[in-house]
């Protein structure tokens, strides 16, 4: 009998959460089935991967620099090509799901669809939200990584999912936190913020900076920003235009943010919406406090409700501002709440919920 192919989809890999996320999951189940295949359009992730992992892209670089939606047309064609092929195959698709769903079901492929950011962000556009009803329901398995992300999708959609949080090496965090950094930016005589996260519009960099300018003249700050994305020009351009040059420093991704992360008093994360937010999970992973929005979906899951650290209102500046203070006023009860997540953490054990995909892949 044909031995079961896994395929996992992946057509443009960019900075952030479900980049770390596909590297842990892949090089995972690269050891736990024999035949592993990638689809990207990203030649240089080769390294990256397990060397068991058979990598499937396009021989040519011109398809790095095409956009994002041209590139899962490339990436659905390349899977059409290998699934005509070998039809006993399961596909694992962490992104175009929507495409990658049609195409398995139209080819009649078993396919895992993990779905990675809430449907806040899209579900008011009705031809989407019919689109993603539709296709997602299609979907042999429908993966989220909140219970609170699977409760959003039944009530909107009516859609099952199952809940598999997203993989946490404590271990490999703290050493890497404990690495020298390359250059110091913060103060003891300031409060030292650090923001590790994309700079995109989902994130709503723009509430925290509205906050950081309202109190500049109250209290002394750093705030270190590390990440890069398609907000990065105009943020910055906000700093130099509110004379917060002083203040706020942006630095482009880093492999290893953790030793800043260790250096600073608080995290603070103010997305729109979001699925399970690495950076809070990393964060409490060294004890570090951290102040959050209320945003749909996982800061609550994480945080229990408060207990584990700060959390405001979803785009309100005055909230944000109001924690900011509190943070100030009562360091040692915020640090406390950050023991309190941090002996929560062992729900997002690494092994433990990789081996949910196992056991997910194997059902078929």
């Amino acid at each position: 009998m044909e031995k079961k192919r896994l395929i996992i989809f992946m057509p443009t890999i960019e900075d952030g959460g479900v980049k770390k996320n596909f590297f842990i999951i892949s090089n995972f189940l690269s050891k736990k089935f024999d035949n592993v295949s990638v689809i990207t359009t990203s030649n240089n992730i080769k390294n990256k991967l397990d060397k068991k992992i058979n990598l499937i892209t396009s021989k040519f670089n011109l398809f790095e620099n095409i956009g994002k939606r041209k590139k899962f047309f490339v990436c659905l064609l390349i899977l059409l090509r290998q699934i005509i092929f070998q039809k006993n195959t399961v596909v694992l698709s962490f992104q175009g799901n929507v495409y990658c769903a049609l195409l398995c079901w139209l080819m009649s492929v078993k396919v895992i669809i993990r779905a990675n950011t809430s449907p806040s962000g899209w579900s008011k556009n009705k031809v989407k939200f019919y689109l993603y009803k539709f296709f997602y329901g299609i979907a042999d398995h429908l993966v989220v990584n909140s219970y609170e992300f699977s409760k959003e999708l039944k009530k909107k959609f009516n859609l099952n999912s199952i809940c598999i949080y997203n993989p946490l090496d404590i271990t490999n965090i703290k050493k890497l936190s404990n690495k020298k950094i390359r250059f110091n930016f913060f103060s003891k005589k300031s409060l030292n913020i650090i923001c590790m996260s994309r700079l995109s519009i989902q994130k709503d960099h723009f509430c925290f900076l509205e906050a950081m300018k309202k109190i500049k003249n109250k209290i002394n700050f750093k705030v270190l920003f590390i990440g890069n994305g398609d907000q990065s020009n105009e943020i910055k351009k906000y700093v130099i235009n509110n004379k917060l040059t002083k203040n706020i420093l942006i630095k482009n991704h880093m492999k290893n943010p953790f030793p800043y992360l260790k250096k600073s008093d608080v995290l603070i994360l103010s997305s729109k919406y979001e699925g399970l937010p690495n950076v809070l999970l990393e964060s409490l992973s060294i004890k570090k406090p951290v102040i959050s929005s209320d945003c749909p979906t996982g800061p609550k899951e994480i945080l229990d409700n408060g207990l584990g650290g700060l959390l405001f209102k979803t785009g309100n500046v005055n909230d944000l501002i109001k924690k900011i203070f509190f943070f100030q006023k009562n360091l040692n009860k915020c640090k406390k709440k950050a023991l309190y997540g941090h002996k929560r953490l062992s729900r997002f054990n690494s092994k433990k919920n990789l081996n949910k995909y196992v056991k997910l892949i194997n059902s078929f």
